[in-house]
């Protein structure tokens, strides 16, 4: 192995200020995230973009006391990598956060990991412009007036609605067209673990409904996806792909993800169970075939960051993403997530706390002279 991948940066995990508790973020993955690198031999520690004064020697940092069970304030080396970890799009997109990306992205000395959230419409257009990721992506527009929602219903069996910038399922509507029942219009609104439905003789006596759901939120309408189901339920594939030692996309691993009862998503914190994904799937295409189908997910899921990072013109270190199957075996792309939620299969998720220094060790081989 060279030498220049065994360099152990600094690495400092990059938040926002909260006046309450030091910083704002999930301090559990956090603490995790030290622990591992700490572990392996890395100096890490928590910044924010308040403290982080990219032209000091020194940076006001954050620690985690065991005995105390506290977290403690520090001076550190500057970080030769910054692991982007802004909790949500919201501190993302405020003025003083942008500008320190943009410094830290162009600072010599000091490497980003991860420049920022994905929204859900550019991915799509990101995934559509390649031959190989195209046929992955579920017809999807932009919700904008009731005609096209009209048109794209007729066109399909039933539709999902998304919030652009969503996550965690949180938002998601489904809408169904019955033309056998007076009710002919259906929308299921998802609440935390219980869904809702609505029913109307017309689509216009929804649309008022589907307009307050969204609010001020950007949504996507997308072609709705009959997925293959284990024990009446549907399921989908959640793949982290992490970028490694060497600096390329490697798959650190596939989970899935069985819809709990009444649910019109999978996600866990909405009633969702973590499940083998070979055992779902065996029950449906055999052992045989999910070998194969579960080999071609791990190759697309490749293709697809590889795809998202061209497009994008950014360089990435890390994105989980949603693919589903349907009952013929097809693969289809749902989602993607540049700053994926920790994974529950404990394997998994010590794979993925180890490759964040790994590649943090890749990139400051790489620094910018």
């Amino acid at each position: 192995m060279n030498t220049r991948a065994e360099h152990k940066p600094v690495v400092a995990v990059l938040t926002v200020h909260d006046e309450g508790q030091f910083f704002k973020g999930n301090q559990r993955n956090f603490r995790d995230i030290l622990e591992t690198g700490t572990r392996m031999g890395y100096q890490v520690y928590i910044v924010t973009v308040r403290d982080l004064k990219l032209a000091d020697e020194t940076v006001k940092g954050y620690v985690y006391n065991k005995s105390l069970q506290t977290w403690e304030e520090q001076n550190f080396p500057s970080p030769q990598v910054i692991y982007n970890r802004i909790p949500n799009r919201n501190y993302e997109l405020k003025t003083s956060v942008r500008t320190k990306l943009d410094e830290i992205s162009h600072a010599s000395g000091i490497e980003l990991y991860n420049p920022g959230f994905f929204n859900k419409w550019e991915l799509f257009k990101w995934l559509r412009t390649s031959e190989t990721t195209r046929q992955l992506v579920p017809a999807t527009k932009r919700l904008s007036n009731l005609s096209s929602l009209g048109k794209m219903l007729s066109a399909y069996p039933y539709l999902y609605l998304k919030p652009e910038n969503g996550k965690a399922g949180k938002g998601i509507m489904i809408l169904k067209f019955h033309p056998d029942h007076l009710m002919a219009y259906r929308l299921t609104i998802q609440h935390d673990k219980k869904s809702v439905t609505y029913r109307s003789v017309s689509l216009s006596r929804l649309w008022g409904r589907i307009r307050r759901e969204a609010g001020n939120s950007p949504y996507i309408i997308q072609q709705g996806i009959d997925l293959a189901t284990y024990q009446k339920k549907p399921f989908d594939l959640r793949i982290l792909v992490q970028k490694n030692i060497r600096g390329s996309w490697s798959i650190t691993g596939v989970g899935a993800r069985l819809a709990g009862k009444g649910s019109i998503t999978t996600h866990v914190p909405r009633g969702g169970s973590v499940e083998d994904p070979f055992k779902l799937l065996s029950s449906l295409f055999g052992p045989e075939d999910s070998t194969d189908l579960l080999n071609k997910v791990k190759s697309t899921a490749i293709q697809i960051a590889r795809q998202i990072e061209r497009a994008s013109g950014l360089s990435h270190g890390e994105m989980s993403m949603d693919l589903g199957v349907d009952t013929l075996g097809t693969l289809w792309f749902f989602e993607a997530n540049a700053k994926p939620m920790k994974f529950d299969e404990p394997e998994i998720r010590q794979k993925s706390l180890r490759r964040i220094f790994q590649y943090s060790s890749f990139l400051a081989g790489q620094m910018k002279s």
